[in-house]
C-alpha cells in the first residue's frame, strides 16, 4: 500500500510539472520564414500567429499568388518550429512518444 501512495505522488508530481511545462510553452514564441526572410511569421507555442511581417519588395501587384504562397510557407515553417519545440519540452514527461491531445 505505501508503494501505490508513492506511486501516486509521483504521477501527481508528473502531472504539476507537465501543466508547468505547457503553460511555459505558450510564453515562447518562434518564426518562420519564406523567401529569404522577405514574409516573416511569428508564433507562440500554443500555436497561436502573433504577428506576421511583410517586406515591401515581397509585394508585387500583379502576382498575388506568390505573396500568399510566402506566406503560408511562414506559416508552415513557423508552426512546424512550434512542433518540434513542443517535441523538446514536452518529450521529457512522455519518453519521446507522441501522446494525442497531449501537445
Amino acid at each position: 500500500m505505501n508503494n501505490m501512495n508513492q506511486m501516486m505522488k509521483q504521477v501527481k508530481k508528473m502531472q504539476e510539472q507537465m501543466l508547468k511545462a505547457q503553460e511555459e510553452l505558450g510564453t515562447k514564441m518562434v518564426e518562420g520564414t519564406a523567401g529569404g526572410g522577405v514574409v516573416t511569421v511569428s508564433v507562440n507555442g500554443h500555436k497561436n500567429v502573433q504577428s506576421i511581417v511583410i517586406k515591401p519588395e515581397a509585394v508585387d501587384p500583379d502576382d498575388i499568388e506568390m505573396l500568399q504562397d510566402l506566406i503560408l510557407t511562414a506559416v508552415n515553417d513557423a508552426l512546424n518550429k512550434v512542433d518540434e519545440l513542443a517535441n523538446k519540452d514536452m518529450g521529457k514527461f512522455t519518453g519521446g512518444m507522441k501522446i494525442p491531445g497531449l501537445f
